[in-house]
């Protein structure tokens, strides 16, 4: 037999490797783009940056130093310069593919960085393994601008899982939805009407506000806003405004508020302030064809007919009266139990007997049967 030369000694030291296998490597070198192991192979390994991450932006010389160990997978054997092409990411993959797999059986909640924003959803990776997320099962509402989830964690769960079509489906809303079911049970448990609790606005419409109670929304309604008139729920509340709140009502899952509370009620004392005689002064809120009605304070409007504008005729209140103007007159009526006030000018006026019987012939009942019908 002869003898091996010094190469082929050398040669046979080194271990054989195989496309696809996984092999410990070391690192030698370093780059922002590349990582040069030493895998125990004749030759060194290369695994260039797209082969370590999906992150473009990555700087490799951040994730490693010489001398650090690395599981990689052999791509191949010579890359056409002598050298054996490795991949880390792909290593990475399989094993997160096997990763996702378990998640999805267990149906675990996972946490990861969105990746990147989509035109139909958003991307995120775990364990190098690309989860796609419809903006359908983003929230439990529709969201058309997604750019607030740039780079922010989220949860979510794995609703499909397909490794061989490389189908990911990643799914939040469920976990929204059943979160906010929890908060439900647990607030509606804890809680009757008349209680009184913070909120905070969640939004707001033309006709209320809706108010997060702790993970459960509420109405309030805007005739519940105030004891008096609104001109549009945006002039009172914003998003993100902390509000105390009282619940009017539970039925079923749906809750009612209000933030008209007893003791800020006009009315309580309405009838020592508006008694029957008592002069008042108050602005003009609205006119009808019949009257005008005076605001004498927020919640409290009192109706002055078109007969008691003035001792003159008055055809119509827009003849003698607009909105905003100021009117000092006597209450002629006072009516707690359907809180309805009438007012008169003409009382003021007039000081003799018959003027005073002009005054005592208004049907106050057919002056409300018109208020209630305008």
């Amino acid at each position: 037999m002869s003898e091996l030369t010094f190469e082929q000694m050398l040669e046979e030291s080194f271990k054989t490797i195989h496309t696809g296998e996984v092999v410990e490597g070391t690192v030698i070198d370093v780059k922002p783009d590349q990582i040069i192991l030493n895998i125990d192979y004749k030759s060194d390994g290369i695994l260039p940056k797209s082969e370590y991450t999906n992150d473009s932006t990555l700087d490799l010389t951040t994730q490693v130093k010489v001398g650090d160990k690395l599981d990689v997978k052999v791509l191949k054997v010579n890359d056409g310069e002598g050298q054996v092409a490795l991949t880390y990411k792909r290593l990475v993959a399989d094993r997160g593919s096997k990763r996702i797999e378990e998640a999805f059986n267990n149906q675990e909640v996972l946490t990861a960085k969105v990746a990147q924003l989509l035109n139909g959803g958003l991307s995120v990776i775990v364990d190098e393994v690309r989860i796609f997320i419809p903006a359908s099962l983003v929230s439990d509402v529709y969201e058309k601008d997604l750019s607030k989830y740039a780079d922010q964690e989220i949860e979510f769960v794995v609703s499909e899982y397909n490794p061989k079509k490389r189908r990911f489906i990643g799914d939040r809303k469920q976990l929204i939805v059943a979160k906010k079911q929890k908060a439900q049970e647990e607030l509606l448990a804890k809680v009757k009407e008349g209680d009184v609790i913070e909120g905070t606005v969640k939004n707001v419409t033309d006709f209320g506000a809706f108010i997060d109670l702790g993970g459960v929304d509420g109405l309030l309604h805007i005739s519940e806003m105030s004891w008096g008139r609104i001109e549009h729920p945006k002039k009172l509340f914003k998003s993100g405004d902390a509000v105390k709140v009282m619940i009017k009502e539970i039925n079923g899952n749906k809750i009612a508020l209000s933030t008209k509370f007893d003791d800020a009620n006009p009315w309580k004392d309405a009838a020592v302030k508006y008694a029957i005689g008592n002069v008042v002064t108050g602005v003009v809120a609205r006119m009808t064809e019949f009257g005008a009605f005076i605001e004498l304070e927020p919640g409290v409007d009192a109706l002055l007919h078109v007969s008691q504008i003035s001792k003159e005729h008055v055809e119509k209140p827009a003849d003698a009266l607009k909105i905003g103007d100021e009117v000092t007159a006597k209450v002629v009526d006072f009516n707690e139990e359907n809180q309805k006030i009438s007012l008169s000018v003409k009382a003021l006026l007039t000081q003799d007997d018959a003027d005073d019987a002009d005054v005592a012939d208004v049907d106050v009942e057919a002056v409300a049967e018109e208020a209630d019908a305008e």
